[in-house]
């Protein structure tokens, strides 16, 4: 799921999210890619219908997507990875350096220790402790980041998460399905 948001269809983004979920179709989303991941699994495995995104509806009684107590800017920002989780996996390490993209908006820390229970589990935090990376137990690959790894490209980079969104994705190549 690609950054930036609000998109032009909230509930298109769900769909999309809620399909590569229960098929186990890899997916990465990033920046807005990732709050929209947080608001689908909160919304449609949590139960929690209400769950909306400050950004598009700041009224909203149960926010589980608000603004940053930190924008996310384009400086360098280092992670702490949990250790034994796939995220670390990727990385070789359990800490990282990241310095890509620019995101406002992440999980309200409020619901962190909940959503992450739930099976959605966050694996990268910032010095903080503010949520930075999650991953889904159980799938082959469904991550979220605050940050946008595709980005690395841009310096000739093969970023660990998309290496492994790559590796996924191919381990995952299957004839077109069509979705419902």
């Amino acid at each position: 799921m690609a950054p930036a948001s609000p998109y032009a269809s909230m509930q298109g983004a769900l769909n999309s999210i809620r399909y590569a979920r229960e098929n186990r179709v890899p997916i990465l989303g990033t920046c807005g890619g990732f709050q929209h991941m947080i608001i689908e699994f909160t919304r449609d495995v949590m139960g929690l219908a209400a769950a909306d995104h400050a950004e598009i509806h700041p009224e909203s009684p149960m926010l589980l997507v608000t603004p940053l107590s930190c924008a996310f800017r384009e400086h360098t920002h280092r992670f702490l990875l949990t250790p034994g989780s796939r995220t670390a996996s990727a990385y070789g390490t359990n800490e990282t350096i990241e310095q890509y993209g620019i995101c406002n908006y992440g999980l309200n820390p409020a619901f962190a220790a909940q959503v992450s229970q739930a099976g959605f589990r966050i694996t990268g935090v910032d010095e903080d402790g503010e949520t930075r990376i999650m991953e889904l137990d159980g799938h082959p690959f469904c991550f979220g980041t605050l940050f946008q790894p595709e980005r690395s490209a841009f310096k000739g980079i093969v970023h660990p998460l998309i290496r492994e969104f790559v590796r996924a994705a191919a381990a995952d190549a299957r004839p077109s399905k069509g979705v419902d």
